[in-house]
């Protein structure tokens, strides 16, 4: 009997367990969210920092899904070049990933699928979250999990709108993935690291 998940469902014990996904700590792993990331300019600081008082003000009154994608999200996905050609944006993409054996199934829709799906863009609606990213990172993991294609590593970003963390996921015999560190909004100027990130990943893909 196929036993069917709802990928918002999961966690990320049903991934090791059904899926044999393997965490990895080394840092090297994860390169191209540590150093080396594109020079943020005047301008571009600019933005972010109305981005970022644009969401403090709104998040008093408590922010929706849809409204961090526009306030937070199409800014971010603009400035890091991903509305450009050769990218394309694409949402609410059915997705599924079966266990070897079929007898596990997971399925769901993915938020923001970006480029061929080699990024994927899952957002967190915050007052559902808590304002935690944890129930985002096995769920996207699910999505990347489903790409197609073994021989490139696949890239994730969950937000809420004030946090952030992006995912790498290498798809070998034993499907092995890294974290970065957590990015607050709320946190100095985190929201430069973030699109420089960003940058930086639209870079290693095109480069593909």
């Amino acid at each position: 009997m196929v036993t069917i998940l709802q990928a918002e469902k999961v966690n990320l014990y049903d991934l090791e367990s059904q899926f044999k996904l393997k965490l990895t700590n080394d840092q090297a792993f994860f390169s191209e969210c540590r150093g080396g990331l594109p020079k943020i300019k005047d301008l571009e600081r600019d933005i972010l920092d109305r981005i970022k008082n644009n969401y403090l003000n709104l998040a008093k009154r408590g922010l929706l899904e849809d409204m961090v994608k526009m306030v937070v999200l199409s800014p971010l996905l603009d400035l890091a070049g991903f509305y450009l050609t050769p990218f394309y944006t694409t949402s609410e993409r059915s997705v599924e990933i079966a266990e070897e054996d079929e007898e596990v199934v997971i399925r769901g829709k993915i938020d923001v699928l970006v480029l061929q799906s080699q990024l994927w863009v899952l957002v967190i609606e915050s007052k559902k979250a808590g304002f935690s990213l944890e129930m985002g990172i096995p769920r996207v993991l699910s999505y990347m999990l489903a790409s197609v294609g073994e021989d490139k590593p696949i890239f994730g970003f969950v937000t809420n709108g004030s946090n952030f963390i992006f995912l790498k996921l290498v798809k070998e015999d034993v499907p092995v993935y890294g974290l970065s560190d957590e990015f607050s909004l709320r946190r100095g100027n985190d929201l430069y690291s973030v699109l420089g990130i960003l940058q930086r990943l639209s870079q290693v893909v095109v480069a593909w």
